[in-house]
């Protein structure tokens, strides 16, 4: 028996999640697939697949093996790069996760690397929350949210500056804050994934910090939900530039607190700790670095 061919055909089902995907992936036929998974079973003496009519899963031990060996197909794809010089042309798929807020930004990128490494494919997955790379199998993630995982690399992007605003209507109905203290008697729309939680920080100009507990009739995870009800007159929202911009310079949205510094956060990219970085993967972020380079005044506010 082929190990390696078997290794192969086993993690291309794990991946696929069945023998009929992962044939396709391999060009082989499904009979030959289930012939090469079934002679590694034989050869370990372990069954790696529960095999059902309409579906495969690992087992125990195969979830075992099956790390350990995307782990040492990974590094032979690593060493085919590397032993193709420096120059290496990016191929292969990458899988991309990427915080839901920062599509804007990641849109062009993906777009432009397909098109300039056509031997290469991408799937690109949005959320709001922060994911388990190695779990979820991505090769990188874009995102605003500290990883819970600090073995992950990380790659800074941009750092962003929030702003404290309201819409006209609501601060004809409430007077606005003259200091962050005001804020806890104000109506403060949340973010759910916010590192600072409910206690907004602040500083002064001569970099006092403090911190104000809030509340308020809306927390959630969607950005556009929270855009919406600052736009409606709903509450104070602390938002991204990106997102606030075109609001304040219509006037729609009124900037408050000018005196007082607001949070800050870093937009990284991440991804798993290894001796080497694929060739697909470092020329990915090396464009995500230039093109946040070129939105750099986007992230800072302008009043």
């Amino acid at each position: 028996m082929d190990r390696l061919a078997g290794i192969n055909a086993f993690v291309q089902v794990a991946d696929a999640g069945g023998f009929s995907a992962a044939a396709r992936r391999l060009n082989l036929s499904k009979a030959t697939v289930s012939d090469q998974v079934r002679s590694l079973e034989d050869a370990l003496g372990v069954r790696l697949l529960n095999r059902t009519t309409r579906r495969v899963s690992l087992t125990e031990a195969g979830r075992e093996y099956y790390e350990r060996c995307s782990q040492i197909l990974h590094d032979l794809t690593e060493a085919d790069e590397a032993a193709g010089a420096l120059q290496a042309t990016p191929r292969g798929r990458l899988r991309v996760y990427c915080h839901q807020g920062l599509g804007r930004f990641v849109a062009p990128v993906a777009t432009g690397f397909l098109r300039r490494y056509p031997e290469a494919s991408m799937d690109l997955r949005t959320g709001d929350a922060m994911v388990d790379l190695v779990e979820e199998r991505f090769d990188v993630a874009i995102s605003p949210l500290p990883p819970a995982d600090s073995t992950l690399v990380k790659r800074r992007l941009a750092t962003v500056s929030l702003v404290l605003c309201a819409a006209p209507a609501y601060l004809d109905k409430h007077p606005a804050p003259a200091h962050p203290r005001d804020l806890a008697h104000h109506n403060c729309l949340r973010y759910a994934h916010a590192p600072y939680g409910d206690e907004w920080p602040f500083a002064d100009r001569s970099g006092g910090m403090l911190s104000v507990r809030v509340t308020g009739s809306l927390i959630t995870t969607s950005l556009e939900t929270m855009r919406a009800a600052a736009l409606a007159g709903v509450g104070l929202w602390m938002g991204p530039p990106f997102l606030v911009g075109d609001l304040l310079g219509s006037g729609a949205l009124t900037p408050l607190l000018p005196d007082y510094r607001k949070p800050e956060f870093e937009i990284s990219a991440l991804y798993p700790h290894r001796r080497h970085v694929t060739a697909k993967l470092r020329a990915f972020i090396d464009m995500l670095v230039g093109r946040f380079a070129e939105e750099q005044r986007r992230f800072h506010p302008s009043c």
